[in-house]
C-alpha cells in the first residue's frame, strides 16, 4: 500500500465518521470544517491531502506552518493552534489565515498592532477563535479560564481591532468530553447575543470529534485518524 492510499483511506473513514455523527445530531455535514493537522508530517503528505481535496491545514508550530504553507496553492487554508509565543506572533501572522489559540489579551494586542494596518489596506480579515481553558490549574495548558471569558471579550472588543469569531478547546483528559464541550457551547450561547460574531466553536480532535459535532462544533482538528501516529521528518 502507497501513502497515499493509505493517507486516502484513513480520510474516507473519517469522512464518513463525521457525516455520522453530523446526521445523528441532527445537522448538516457540510457545516463542519474538516481541518486535517498536519504537525509532525511532511510536506508530501499535505500534498496528498490537497490532492484529495483537503483545503484546511492546521500547525501546531510556527516552523512547520510557514514551511509548508509555502508547498501547497494559494487556495489552502492554514490554521495555527499550537500555544503562542509573543516573540513568534509577527512570524505566525505572516502565513496563518486563523488563528485558533488566542490566549492572552497581550497577545492579541501584538497581533492587532503586526497585521490591524495591512488587514484593512489589502481587505483581508484573519478569523480569531477564543481559546477556552478547562483546566486552569495546568501551566502548560494555554487559553483563557472560562470565568474570565465575558471580561477578556469586552476588552478585546473595545480596545482592539480583533473580533474573535467563536471558541476554542481541548476536552481535558480528566473530564468527559461531552461535559467539555458543552460547558463551551453554554459559554458561547451566554455571550453571542452580547458578541453576534461569536457563531463558531473549534473542538475536538481524532479521539473525540463525534462528541465535539453533538456539541455544536463547527471545526474539528484530525491530525492522527488521518496521517497515522507516526511522526515524519518535515
Amino acid at each position: 500500500m502507497t501513502r497515499g492510499q493509505e493517507i486516502a483511506g484513513n480520510l474516507t473513514k473519517v469522512v464518513e465518521s463525521i457525516e455520522k455523527a453530523a446526521l445523528n445530531a441532527r445537522r448538516d455535514p457540510s457545516g463542519i470544517t474538516l481541518i486535517a493537522v498536519t504537525k509532525n508530517f511532511p510536506i508530501s503528505d499535505a500534498q496528498i491531502l490537497y490532492d484529495l481535496g483537503i483545503r484546511n491545514f492546521g500547525e501546531n508550530r510556527d516552523d512547520e506552518g510557514a514551511l509548508k504553507s509555502e508547498g501547497l496553492p494559494s487556495d489552502a487554508t492554514w490554521h495555527f493552534q499550537g500555544q503562542i509565543q509573543g516573540r513568534k506572533i509577527k512570524s505566525i501572522a505572516s502565513w496563518a489565515d486563523q488563528i485558533h489559540s488566542l490566549d492572552s489579551l497581550d497577545h492579541a494586542r501584538k497581533f492587532d498592532a503586526i497585521v490591524g494596518v495591512d488587514q484593512m489596506a489589502e481587505g483581508k480579515v484573519k478569523k480569531y477563535f477564543l481559546q477556552v481553558n478547562l483546566e486552569p490549574g495546568r501551566v502548560d495548558r494555554g487559553g483563557v479560564n472560562a470565568k474570565e471569558v465575558k471580561r477578556v471579550l469586552e476588552i478585546l472588543f473595545r480596545e482592539t481591532r480583533i473580533t474573535p469569531v467563536g471558541f476554542m478547546t481541548v476536552a481535558p483528559q480528566s473530564m468527559d468530553p461531552l461535559m467539555a464541550f458543552r460547558k463551551v457551547r453554554e459559554l458561547r450561547e451566554n455571550c453571542v447575543e452580547q458578541y453576534p460574531s461569536l457563531n463558531q466553536l473549534s473542538m475536538g480532535m481524532s479521539g473525540d470529534f463525534e462528541a465535539a459535532i453533538a456539541c455544536g462544533a463547527t471545526h474539528i482538528r484530525i491530525g492522527s485518524s488521518i496521517l497515522g501516529s507516526r511522526g515524519l521528518p518535515v
